[in-house]
């Protein structure tokens, strides 16, 4: 009988989704570390992004949890992409605002506290996804890039390992 050596790295969908939620975790506690002891502030498109990842993990930790057969992995999977890429798609609006000349910024605005109580949930969030002045400002960097591009990294990754999951047996 022959036998045959993987060279792979061998995980369950179980394991590999607890990562999932443990990167979201990581980032969040990173956000909150730069708020609360560095001082940099989070804009509404900021917080957007929180959201995005905070959704995303549950998500990774709803599915760790729950631990489904192929058809569950390919939902759960499919929901965190769409979480992902959602997120994926404001940072990338925020990465865009950051490119954009002072001069073409929009204006700052009110809180986001503010747009939603006033405007309503869609009518803030439309107003927020505009972006404002202060969106546009490099507060942070970290290796050359702006919070809002590792975000987006984070997201696209997000969204490729949600895929990996969905199809790991």
């Amino acid at each position: 009988m022959a036998m045959t050596q993987s060279s792979g790295i061998h995980f369950s969908r179980r394991s590999g989704n607890l990562l999932g939620f443990l990167a979201c975790a990581g980032l969040i506690a990173a956000a909150y570390y730069l708020q609360l002891v560095k001082g940099v502030e989070p804009c509404p498109l900021c917080i957007m992004q929180r959201v995005a990842v905070f959704a995303t993990g549950g998500a990774f930790l709803v599915a760790a949890l729950h631990h489904p057969g192929r058809m569950g992995a390919r939902i759960y999977g499919g929901l965190i992409s769409v979480l992902s890429l959602t997120g994926a798609g404001v940072a990338g609006r925020h990465v865009w605002l950051q490119y954009m000349p002072a001069e073409k910024r929009p204006a700052c605005g009110p809180g986001l506290e503010y747009l939603l109580g006033t405007f309503g949930p869609f009518e803030g969030l439309r107003r927020i996804l505009h972006g404002s002045g202060e969106c546009g400002a490099v507060d942070y960097t970290l290796l050359g890039l702006s919070l809002p591009h590792w975000t987006l990294f984070a997201f696209i990754v997000f969204t490729v390992w949600a895929a990996v999951l969905t199809f790991r047996d």
